[in-house]
C-alpha cells in the first residue's frame, strides 16, 4: 500500500466517524465530500498518465524524425549502387590494365571501401548494432 492508498484509507475513516458522530443527517454531505476526494485523486493520477504518455509520444516522435525517410534514403541508396556499378566497369579495366591482379584488387576495395562507407552515413545503426539507451527519469536501460 502506499502514501496516497493510505491516505485515502484514513481519509474514509474519519469520514466514517464524523457520520457516527454527526449522525444521518449529514450523511449525504460527508459522502459526497469524500467522493470529491476520490474524484481528485483520480483526476491527478489519470493527467500524471496523460502527461506521461504525450511526453513518450513526443520522444519517439523526435527519434523517428532524426532518422533517414524511407522513400528518401531508398532512392539514394539505389542511385549510388547504379553509379557505383557504372563506374566500377571502367574502373576495373584501368586497375586490371595498368596493374594486373593487385590494381583489380585496389579497384574493387576502393569501390567496396566507398559504398560500405554511405551505406554507414545512410543508416548509422548499420554496423554497431542496437544502442542502449538511459532513461533520465530511471536507472533503467532500454534496448
Amino acid at each position: 500500500m502506499d502514501a496516497q492508498d493510505a491516505d485515502l484509507k484514513r481519509e474514509l475513516n474519519a469520514t466514517l466517524h464524523a457520520r457516527r458522530d454527526l449522525g444521518e443527517e449529514y450523511e449525504s454531505a460527508l459522502v459526497d465530500s469524500f467522493l470529491e476526494k476520490v474524484d481528485q485523486r483520480i483526476d491527478a493520477a489519470v493527467e500524471r498518465r496523460v502527461r506521461r504518455q504525450f511526453a513518450e509520444q513526443r520522444m519517439t516522435t523526435a527519434r523517428d524524425s532524426r532518422s533517414p525517410r524511407a522513400a528518401d534514403s531508398w532512392a539514394e541508396r539505389f542511385g549510388f549502387g547504379i553509379v557505383s556499378m557504372v563506374l566500377a566497369i571502367p574502373l576495373s579495366a584501368i586497375g586490371g590494365g595498368v596493374a594486373d591482379t593487385p590494381g583489380l584488387v585496389v579497384a574493387w576495395a576502393g569501390i567496396v571501401g566507398v559504398n560500405v562507407f554511405h551505406a554507414a552515413r545512410v543508416n548509422p545503426n548499420l554496423f554497431g548494432g542496437r544502442r542502449r539507451e538511459k532513461h533520465r527519469d530511471d536507472d533503467a536501460w532500454e534496448d
